[in-house]
């Protein structure tokens, strides 16, 4: 082996080794909640995916073999899970669409004026509400149902009447004319009649009343809870994926 020289410059003079980085590294980072809202957001761009995982760091597991084993059944569960997810939101849409084409309920008008509520008037019981509109204007049904009455009834003029699956009914009155028949079925939505001024009117409206158990009830509250405000003009949220059958 050759000396090396006095006067030979020192190759390795002034250097120094680096340590070998680890193999495998994951940082988290963790926000702290936003005060008064209790939300707690996590770094998800900065979380170890899980599909990149060194398999290096799972030689603790016994070596490669196992660790080829563990990383093929992790990818595995995570295949299905993943199929089970996509199974599962594509039954609840379906089931969700199902559901609000059966129970939406609607506005009758695409434009009217509140006049007047359920309640006492003139000493009597005024049984439902008032929705001032333009003579002829068609209204629709605001609930699945069969017809049960539809003509000329002494002082709604003529009217309609549905009856939905839960025996609740619905009366359209004061109508220049109906468009259904008694014995059909209608759904949400469809035109049943035209706005007018028959029987005992003060004036071109739809007299619209509600009947639970055979008794009249306020119509107000009773569409509320089924999403529908008839002061504020608000259909129920499924009303978008409903269509009228002509």
């Amino acid at each position: 082996m050759r000396q090396r020289l006095s006067s030979e410059p020192d190759r390795y003079r002034g250097r120094r080794r680096v340590p070998t980085p680890p193999r495998s590294r994951y940082a988290i980072a963790v926000t702290a909640a936003f005060a008064g809202a209790g939300v707690v957001a996590l770094g998800a761009s900065n979380m170890p995916d899980a599909k990149t995982v060194d398999p290096q760091a799972l030689k603790g597991l016994g070596g490669s073999q196992v660790a080829a084993e563990a990383l093929a059944e992790r990818d595995a569960g995570a295949d299905a899970a993943s199929r089970g997810e996509s199974r599962n939101s594509t039954a609840t849409t379906k089931l969700s669409a199902e559901e609000a084409a059966a129970d939406v309920w609607l506005l009758p008008l695409e434009e009217y004026t509140f006049t007047s509520g359920y309640g006492m008037r003139w000493e009597k019981l005024h049984a439902g509400i008032d929705l001032a509109a333009p003579e002829g204007l068609p209204y629709k049904a605001i609930h699945a149902g069969k017809v049960t009455q539809a003509g000329y009834f002494g002082a709604y003029g003529y009217a309609v009447t549905i009856e939905d699956d839960e025996g609740n009914e619905v009366i359209y009155a004061h109508s220049r004319r109906v468009l259904v028949e008694k014995g059909q079925v209608v759904k949400a939505g469809q035109v049943i009649g035209q706005v007018g001024n028959t029987g005992a009117s003060y004036g071109t409206h739809l007299h619209l009343e509600i009947h639970v158990d055979g008794a009249p009830t306020d119509p107000i509250p009773f569409l509320r809870q089924r999403g529908v405000d008839i002061k504020l003009q608000v259909e129920s949220v499924f009303a978008a994926g409903v269509t009228g059958a002509s």
